[in-house]
């Protein structure tokens, strides 16, 4: 049995949410604020019965609920005696499960119907009103009250408590209002749109899912304090001890249901209680003595004793229950939990947490008979949360975490060899080292809508990305392969720069940070991709709804036969052979027409439910004062751009490596004698020069000089100019 998938309705900026589950691992990522909490919250509130609070009903739904408030004050309002009024304002959540024939035993109670032979099976989850007509009067025999005495003090500048329904409901929703189930229409399951709350139906007013999800979540770990902090938050104090202390009690302690084993244990410590007790009443005596000699205790008082109380749990109750050796060679080498890393703490904690929770669902060791009393049925279905688990630990420890964490939950004999118990692991993560060790699969992308695309304010979709490419596509396995190698970090980004290569990856940063100081602080993801393959990221950037600017080469050519590498220049019949520009965005390749297309024709405007744009920069004139006179240049690749832009800069610099390709482009430019010679000496010499040199071009030039003192090639000057323009939140 697992969870297919969640509909999530009115949950803070969730106004209509479907979230798709994978089998195993469920990934949610995306940039901040785009929702990942909401949806993590949203789950242990529906599921793990944690307290709603007013602020997690959609804000835009407050206007909807207050018009109900002001119909109820209306002298002659009739009672309510349904919620279907408030059907489309609450909280919900639809559960659905795919649960196997042989699995029916489990879900017999809230089967829709006998004839019910396995498929889906979806529960409505809602946060309605307990009781509508005893709402309806106390809001208003509160409402009437504050505004009598209102009118009583005359004309006074106060609005008193409430105000509106929404300020009733504010101080009162968890004694207003309940979670009611509701069981759904399995025929209406793949409905873009959630089907109505079948009120018709009976209504359960306890989670009927009790006993089939078992639900644990790990909260974000922002709690784990410095050693000497002062903060004595209850997060702050969250030790491992603690933890220890918690499963010893609950699997491990012998005076709880002793077995035969204990029985040693228990004697040791009866034998070690007496002789203490022994020693006590010794060390003591002198004391009573003397207390005895001041009168008490008198005839009829009960005498003084002293009596010790110790049990096994006891010894584990002290700040340093939990130590780290530093020493294999010597054991008095230890220092207490506290001082070891955060990163570690936080490591250690959550994989205890793991199996703490594997342990309780198996009902292993001593909590075996208790939690038997109370649920004698294993749930079928192990539910595990974790937001955010990257907190203070470095790469390779957050990779290892998220390749071995469902290893741990499921690491139990009985699960192994017991088919229909399984286990969902759902993790939030900011992380891109996380989402690079997860399957492409199993990543859910959160996407911030803007306000307006979706009611009156900003909310959020999700999107499911094992369905953005053809299943078995050749896009599909290049994409997944290039993203988890290289660039996870797009799904965290405001907006995406595709680049062609190690040059353009190095420079363009600097750019930004000494050119383009807003679009530096907004967070961009940089991708080092040939122009070949650039357009294979569309599917997804379309999904991401992502604004892009892709920085190609107009990399000319011959327009006959293999469109062979071509020095560019005007009226020669020359082609652009990059596919980027030609076949994707412009859709022109004849070179003197793509030097005269205007900039608003380089923008691809995408329409929906989200719009972006995607939006091309190459290569156009560069204008050189050669010796007075000015000249035009025509560059086919970021780097020759690069050299005409900054003509004199280059022309000045002092290079000793010789053979280098940086050398021998400043050398051209000196040795040339007319501007023709310079112009082609510059391009062949890096059109032969190899990709390696390449990069070292970049590392040279850097070295050289402060990146801060090259002038940007106009076309990314206008593309990034675009780019921080498109990114400008609006006044």
């Amino acid at each position: 049995m697992r969870i297919h998938s969640i509909n999530i309705q009115n949950f803070r900026k969730l106004l209509q949410c479907h979230i798709d589950f994978s089998e195993k691992n469920t990934l949610f990522v995306g940039a901040n604020n785009s929702g990942k909490t909401s949806a993590m919250d949203s789950l242990g509130k529906f599921l793990a019965d944690r307290n709603f609070t007013f602020n997690d009903i959609t804000i835009s739904k407050r206007v909807d609920i207050n018009k109900i408030g002001e119909g109820w004050t209306q002298e002659n309002c009739d009672e309510p005696t349904d919620l279907l009024e408030w059907e489309s304002l609450v909280p919900q959540m639809d559960i659905w499960l795919d649960v196997s024939n042989s699995e029916m035993h489990y879900v017999a109670g809230i089967m829709p119907t006998l004839k019910l032979r396995g498929g889906k099976l979806g529960v409505r989850l809602a946060f309605f009103p307990k009781n509508i007509s005893k709402l309806f009067a106390e809001y208003r025999e509160a409402y009437f009250a504050a505004r009598k005495t209102e009118k009583a003090k005359g004309k006074v500048d106060i609005n008193l408590y409430p105000k509106d329904l929404c300020e009733f409901l504010e101080r009162n929703l968890n004694t207003c209002f309940s979670m009611k189930a509701f069981i759904l229409d399995p025929i209406q399951s793949n409905k873009d749109v959630p089907q109505t709350t079948p009120f018709e139906m009976e209504c359960f007013t306890d989670n009927p899912l009790k006993g089939i999800i078992k639900v644990d979540m790990i909260d974000a770990q922002r709690g784990f304090a410095d050693p000497d902090s002062s903060d004595s938050s209850e997060q702050a104090k969250r030790q491992l001890s603690d933890q220890m202390r918690s499963y010893y009690d609950k699997h491990l302690d012998p005076e709880k249901s002793p077995s035969p084993e204990d029985l040693d244990i228990l004697k040791a410590t009866e034998d070690a209680k007496k002789a203490f007790d022994k020693n006590l009443a010794i060390k003591f005596a002198p004391a009573i003595r003397e207390l005895e000699g001041l009168g008490y205790p008198g005839v009829a008082d009960p005498r003084l004793t002293i009596v010790t109380k110790m049990t096994t749990g006891e010894a584990l109750k002290h700040d340093s229950a939990v130590q780290y050796a530093l020493s294999k060679n010597d054991d008095t080498l230890k220092l207490p939990e506290k001082y070891n890393g955060l990163g570690y703490q936080n490591l250690i904690s959550m994989v205890f947490d793991l199996m703490r929770f594997r342990d309780d669902w198996m009902r292993e060791g001593k909590a075996k008979r208790a939690l038997e009393n109370d649920n004698p049925v294993i749930e079928p279905l192990h539910l595990v949360l974790v937001e955010e688990p990257e907190a203070h630990l470095h790469v390779q420890v957050q990779q290892v975490f998220i390749r071995k964490a469902y290893d741990v939950l499921t690491n139990h004999k009985f699960i192994k060899e017991n088919e229909h118990f399984d286990t969902q692991l759902v993790i939030s993560t900011h992380s891109s080292h996380i989402a690079r060790e997860t399957n492409f699969a199993d990543l859910r992308y959160f996407k911030r809508l803007s306000e307006g695309s979706e009611g009156n304010i900003a909310t959020s979709k999700v999107i499911n990305l094992s369905e953005v490419f053809g299943k078995g596509d050749e896009t599909d396995k290049f994409v997944t392969r290039y993203l988890q190698t290289t660039h996870c970090d797009l799904f965290f980004a405001d907006a995406a720069i595709l680049v062609e290569g190690s040059v353009e990856n190095m420079l363009l940063p600097h750019f930004i940070r000494n050119k383009y100081p807003e679009l530096y602080q907004r967070y961009i993801s940089i991708l080092s991709i040939n122009g070949r393959h650039s357009h294979r990221l569309n599917p997804l950037l379309e999904k991401l709804c992502l604004p892009t600017l892709v920085i190609a080469d107009l990399d000319t050519a011959e327009k006959e036969g293999h469109h062979k590498a071509a020095f560019p220049e005007r009226d020669k019949g020359l082609i652009s052979s990059n596919y980027t520009i030609a076949g994707w965005i412009v859709g022109e390749k004849d070179l003197d027409k793509l030097l005269a297309i205007p900039p608003n024709k380089k923008e691809i405007v995408k329409e929906g439910t989200c719009k972006y744009s995607i939006r091309i920069a190459y290569q156009m004139p560069v204008t050189i004062n050669y010796n007075g006179t000015d000249e035009e240049a025509l560059a086919s690749t970021f780097e020759d751009c690069l050299v005409y832009t900054n003509f004199q800069l280059f022309k000045d610099m002092s290079i000793d490596d010789t053979g280098s390709l940086i050398k021998n482009v400043s050398d051209k430019i000196k040795k040339a004698s007319s501007f023709d010679e310079f112009h082609k000496g510059v391009y062949d010499a890096l059109r032969d020069g190899k990709s390696d040199q390449k990069a070292e071009f970049a590392l040279d030039l850097i070295y050289a000089v402060d990146p801060g003192e090259l002038t940007v090639p106009a076309y990314i000057a206008e593309g990034l100019e675009w780019l921080q323009s498109y990114l400008k939140p609006e006044e």
